[in-house]
């Protein structure tokens, strides 16, 4: 082999691999970066003893412009690391790696420090370290420089290599390239006619489904592209096997700390991958990261072609008065960060607010407290949006019903004439002691909603806990709130016990509810069941499910399913609002994130100080409209304890 390689660094580790490639290939020696390369270079190797940062930072800058392919090995804490192999033109880089592997692992805060100090400071061989480590990593090397110059092609492209240096056990893993990333990164500016949403055809996999890609072809990648424990964009995955049904969770790792996903379905492997498509969804939707926000201004100059965030409901102005309050009144005259939505009642792009848009965009500095509300992720960007909105529904459909107190009709739950729901009904009661109470929430626009409520037979743990669905099919929204309350039951069981005396307080005090479990808790107390009796005790006659939802012609085509929903809001009014959060990280893989707002709609808060009323009157009116009351409330009539959705 005539192939020239350039060996640069000093070192052990860069010894050992001139050593065993010297009789192979055409070596170029350097001990630093700054030295010139001869132009025929094929394959640059970057080697250190010890954790030489700054260099890999560098080498990018350098072979960038060369257009030469390197391979970096180095030490850090006792491991060896290989890769990946960086290639001009194609994403994934050193520091793409080193970014997906500090924020795997649980000592973010202190390697982003020790990072920096590697950055800045002088490079000593690591004290783990050893001989026949470091020669196990040069021959390691070596093999995949052969690999490249043979194929021109390597297994360490967007793959790192780990090796533990004392025992010599290795894996290999892959990291998803950083679409933020200062190096190789490059997304492109948000803009009004990338908004656009011209709806394609989206065939369902069944005629059952409401779906449009089978989970088992989303097996092949969910799990190899996203979940690794040292690199993966998510990781911790955690089986449950004591919950009612089969429980996974994983982990989104932040700089804030780890946020729990958790998938809930009556399979173990299902449940595994929508927890991780729910880490994906969250990941989308905390901060834009598949364009650059590029509007920043007031809502004073952009009235035409703006939301009103007047119209998404506000706090009111005692709220805003609180010493402690963490968000300012709206001022259309402040310049903010504006994302670009599409609106389908006007049928054209519309300006956002980026904190209404991305949940965390506005922390201390918005007008609002915003959640996922409306965030929803699909295997197409149709059927995103179709589960965004149910997402909305679900929500407001529960809120209303609390707020105005709504006596729901009781549904018989095992009226459905589906065996898995009444197996799921029965063990809940059988097994764990808790009767399943189903009530209809559907609102005005007529899309099924139920309101679920699973009450303790004993007097032993949780009293009852809620939850909320909205489906086309009435059933699936059911068995999901059934679903989220059997994921929730032991381990509140155990929290109420260690907590009782915190919840008992905020029976007498709403604001202590500051939490997102605080709402759950609270109702966990027998002495807060009164507070739910206008569902439980409320004598209306028991409906089944054929009698309560009328039935509905089925399409093949989602886009057809979505397109009836858009119809019905726009017949309302309502104005449905979508802005797509994809990243390039989903978007490989065909998956679309997108959050939806309606104005109008009541959005879900956490926290009795966050509540959000101001400026939605559909609250007041449609209680009226349904027949649930004779005439439209007033604000003073609302329920004033804090909800209890999950």
């Amino acid at each position: 082999m005539s192939a020239i390689v350039a060996i640069v660094g000093v070192g052990q580790l860069a010894d050992y691999v001139n050593d065993i490639l010297s009789a192979s290939c055409q070596l170029v020696r350097v001990n630093e970066l700054a030295s010139e390369l001869p132009e025929t270079t094929e394959l640059a190797l970057v080697l250190s003893d010890g954790n030489d940062a700054s260099s890999h930072l560098f080498a990018e800058d350098v072979f960038k412009k060369s257009g030469i392919p390197w391979l970096r090995g180095f030490v850090a804490f006792g491991e060896g690391v290989i890769g990946p192999l960086v290639v001009h033109g194609k994403a994934g880089c050193s520091q793409c790696a080193d970014l997906r592997r500090l924020m795997a692992g649980n000592d973010r805060k202190d390697m982003w420090e020790l990072q920096h100090l590697f950055m800045h400071g002088e490079v000593f061989p690591d004290i783990w370290s050893s001989r026949s480590g470091l020669l196990y990593m040069a021959h390691l090397i070596a093999a995949e420089a052969h690999s490249f110059l043979i194929r021109h092609t390597s297994h360490l492209e967007n793959h790192i290599k780990l090796i533990h240096l004392q025992t010599l056990n290795s894996s290999a893993h892959f990291f998803l390239p950083d679409p933020q990333c200062t190096v190789c990164g490059e997304i492109p500016d948000d803009t009004a006619t990338a908004s656009q949403i011209q709806l394609q055809s989206s065939p369902k996999i069944s005629e059952n489904s409401y779906r449009t890609r089978s989970m088992v072809e989303l097996k092949a990648v969910l799990s190899h592209d996203y979940l690794d424990n040292r690199s993966g964009l998510l990781n911790g995955k955690m089986i449950d096997l004591i919950s009612p049904f089969a429980d996974a969770s994983i982990i989104l790792p932040m700089f804030s700390g780890d946020e729990g996903c958790a998938g809930r379905t009556n399979s173990f492997e299902d449940s595994e991958m929508t927890a991780i498509l729910e880490g994906l969804e969250r990941y989308c939707g905390i901060s834009p990261r598949g364009k650059k926000t590029a509007v920043h201004d007031s809502f004073n100059h952009l009235t035409e072609i703006a939301l009103d965030p007047s119209r998404v409901g506000t706090h009111d102005k005692a709220q805003y008065e609180r010493p402690d309050f963490p968000f300012q009144p709206f001022d259309p005259s402040r310049k903010i960060d504006w994302v670009w939505g599409y609106s389908f009642l006007r049928e054209k792009p519309i300006l956002v607010p980026e904190l209404l848009a991305y949940y965390s965009s506005g922390c201390g500095h918005g007008f609002v407290y915003e959640t996922s509300n409306g965030c929803a992720i699909g295997g197409s960007l149709e059927e995103a949006v179709f589960y965004g909105i149910l997402e909305v529904v679900e929500r407001d459909s529960f809120l209303m019903t609390w707020y105005a107190q709504l006596p729901l009709a009781p549904l018989d739950p095992y009226s459905t004439g589906d065996l898995e729901m009444n197996l799921m009904v029965q063990r809940l009661r059988d097994v764990f002691g808790y009767d399943v109470h189903v009530f209809d929430s559907t609102m005005e626009h007529g899309i099924p909603s139920v309101w679920v409520l699973a009450k303790n037979r004993t007097n032993q743990g949780i009293n009852m806990i809620c939850a909320a669905g909205a489906h086309l099919d009435p059933v699936r929204a059911a068995k999901g709130a059934i679903h989220e309350i059997a994921g929730m039951l032991l381990a509140f069981n155990e929290k109420l016990e260690e907590n009782r005396g915190q919840y008992q307080q905020m029976l007498h005090d709403p604001f202590l509810v500051r939490q997102m479990d605080d709402h759950s808790m609270l109702y966990g107390l027998k002495e807060a069941e009164e507070r739910l009796n206008f569902l439980l005790a409320n004598d209306r006659p028991v409906l089944s499910f054929k009698e309560a939802f009328k039935p509905r012609a089925k399409h093949a085509d989602l886009k057809d399913e979505l397109n009836m929903l858009i119809k019905t809001f726009s017949n309302l009014n309502l104005e449905v609002i979508v802005v797509n959060q994809s990243t390039p990280e989903t978007l490989r893989n065909g998956l679309h994130c997108v959050k939806v707002l309606i104005p109008g709609m009541l959005p879900m808060t956490f926290g009795q100080h966050l509540v959000r009323l101001t400026g939605l009157e559909r609250v007041l009116r449609i209680p009226a409209e349904l027949g649930y009351v004779k005439e439209q409330l007033k604000q003073e009539q609302l329920n004033c304890h804090p909800h209890p959705f999950p």
